[in-house]
C-alpha cells in the first residue's frame, strides 16, 4: 500500500516590522513625552478658522490659495495643511500651563522627490508664564541631539511664520558640508494666544514643528521621499 504524506507544507512566515515613518514618528513622540509633553489628536478635515484664521494666517497668504491647499465641501473646509489646528483646539479647551504635542497626516499640493501631497508632522506647543527663546533653544537641542546624536552641528536661522514671533528655522550640518533644514520653531505670536482667550500679560509660549518624512530621509539617507510609499519590500526590510 502506498504511503502518503498528509502533513501540510511548511510555510515560510516572514515577520513584518514597523514602517520607517512610524518608527520616526513614535521616536519623536516618546522623546517629547519624556520631557513632559502630552499627546493630543484632532480631525484631518478642518475648518478654515482653525487651520488658518486662528493661527494669524491672513486671507491674502499664498498658503490659502487653491494651488497650495486641498479644499473640500464647497470650499468651506480643508484637508489640514499642518497639525497646528490640534494645538488651537487644545488651547481653547484647556488653561495654561500646558505642553502638548500632536502627530499625524497633513496635506499640501506638492509632489516631487522631496515633497508629497500627504506627509506627517509632529508639532508641539508649550504655554506658561515667562516662556522665552532660551527655553525653546534648549528644547530644540534636546530634540535634535536625540535624533542625530550630540556630535551633530546645529544652527538657527531667522525666519517668518505668521503664528510665531520671533521665528527660526533649524539646520544641521551634513557630512558633505551642506546645511540641511530640519524644523521650524518660534515664540508663539501673542495674536494666536489672544485668539484662544489666553491672557498674554501673564502667559507666553513656544512652538515647533517637524516633518517626519524629512527627518526619516536624513536619518536613513534616503534621497527620494516617494520611496517610503512604493511598497517595495526590499526597501522596507532595511528598517526592521
Amino acid at each position: 500500500m502506498p504511503s502518503f504524506n498528509i502533513k501540510p507544507p511548511i510555510l515560510n512566515h516572514e515577520l513584518g516590522g514597523l514602517h520607517p515613518i512610524t518608527q520616526v514618528k513614535d521616536f519623536l513622540l516618546n522623546l517629547l513625552k519624556e520631557v513632559g509633553f502630552n499627546e493630543v489628536d484632532g480631525p484631518e478635515i478642518e475648518s478654515e478658522e482653525y487651520n488658518f484664521d486662528m493661527l494669524n494666517i491672513k486671507e491674502s497668504h499664498p498658503a490659502r490659495q487653491m494651488h497650495d491647499t486641498f479644499y473640500v465641501e464647497n470650499k468651506t473646509s480643508v484637508l489640514r495643511t499642518h497639525t497646528s489646528p490640534v494645538q488651537i483646539r487644545s488651547m481653547l479647551n484647556s488653561s495654561p500651563p500646558l505642553a502638548i504635542v500632536s502627530a499625524g497626516k497633513v496635506y499640501r499640493k506638492d509632489d516631487d522627490s522631496t515633497h508629497l501631497p500627504m506627509f506627517h508632522q509632529v508639532e508641539g506647543i508649550y504655554v506658561n508664564k515667562e516662556v522665552n527663546f532660551a527655553q525653546l533653544k534648549d528644547l530644540i537641542y534636546k530634540i535634535v541631539y536625540g535624533i542625530f546624536g550630540e556630535e551633530v552641528k546645529i544652527r538657527f536661522r531667522p525666519s517668518y511664520f505668521p503664528f510665531t514671533e520671533p521665528s527660526a528655522e533649524v539646520d544641521i550640518l551634513s557630512e558633505n558640508g551642506k546645511w540641511l533644514e530640519i524644523l521650524g520653531c518660534g515664540i508663539v505670536n501673542p495674536i494666536v494666544l489672544e485668539n484662544c482667550k489666553i491672557d498674554t500679560k501673564k502667559f507666553s509660549g513656544l512652538a515647533f514643528g517637524l516633518g517626519v518624512e524629512r527627518i526619516a530621509m536624513l536619518k536613513y539617507e534616503v534621497n527620494d521621499i516617494r520611496d517610503f510609499y512604493k511598497s517595495n519590500l526590499d526597501f522596507l526590510r532595511q528598517f526592521k
